[in-house]
């Protein structure tokens, strides 16, 4: 076991060229994990959020009365998210306009949906945040894993020409420095497709969730003004 290659003194030994690599991949796994858990708890509020809007929203509750609830939400600090921002951009513009009493039906309701279409965009961007970078760490480290690899073989050949002889126990260590950097690519890589990937879905998802009310919200908008 005494005789056995550590990991540990791989890297301590590892060329400058190698002991990058291990470093770049080293910080992307650590980075990539704190986008994984962070994502993971956005993901989730917004999911409970969408159920949970949704079951208040279909209740029967007068919309006034629901949108005073998430003003008063706001006003004790709790967090509006979701499906209730895009509720809550269209109601506000739908009133602001009506009351104004000179817009006519049609302006009200392309005013609406207008407020409801920008707070979309805001929550689409919220939920896709540092998904391009799980992406890119996902695509690239195994690339720069197989630099690393490249670079420690060629060292290992290299200092075979200032040996008198070709042994495995001179070319080891250098083999196994270039291994350990395709390792650590892996390493960092899959952790990340598998995130981008499954949050990627639950994004479709939630988002997919936010449009289907926004069509639903603006019919009981456009029934609302023309029987009103």
């Amino acid at each position: 076991m005494n005789d056995g290659i550590n990991p540990l003194q791989l890297v301590l030994d590892a060329s400058p060229a190698v002991l990058f690599v291990y470093l770049i991949l080293m910080l992307s796994s650590v980075v990539s994990w704190v986008m994984i858990v962070q994502r993971w708890l956005v993901l989730s509020s917004a999911n409970r959020g969408v159920e949970s809007f949704e079951q208040r929203f279909w209740s029967g509750m007068d919309l006034s009365q629901l949108y005073k609830e998430g003003s008063q939400m706001q006003k004790e600090n709790m967090q509006v998210v979701g499906m209730e921002n895009l509720f809550r951009a269209g109601f506000r513009e739908f009133m602001r306009l009506r009351q104004q009493g000179s817009v006519d039906k049609e302006a009200i309701m392309e005013g609406a949906q207008r407020a409801m279409r920008v707070a979309y965009a805001r929550e689409e961007a919220k939920l896709d945040k540092h998904l391009s970078f799980l992406a890119t760490v996902g695509s690239v480290a195994p690339y720069v894993g197989l630099f690393g690899t490249v670079i420690g073989i060629m060292n290992s050949f290299l200092g075979l020409a200032n040996q008198a002889q070709a042994t495995l126990q001179v070319v080891a260590p250098g083999i196994a420095e270039a291994l350990l950097a395709t390792a650590m690519g892996l390493f960092a890589a899959i952790p990340a497709v598998v995130a981008y990937n499954r949050y990627s879905s639950t994004v479709d998802s939630i988002t997919g969730s936010y449009i289907t009310f926004s069509d639903e919200f603006s019919s009981i908008l456009h029934r609302q003004i023309h029987t009103g």
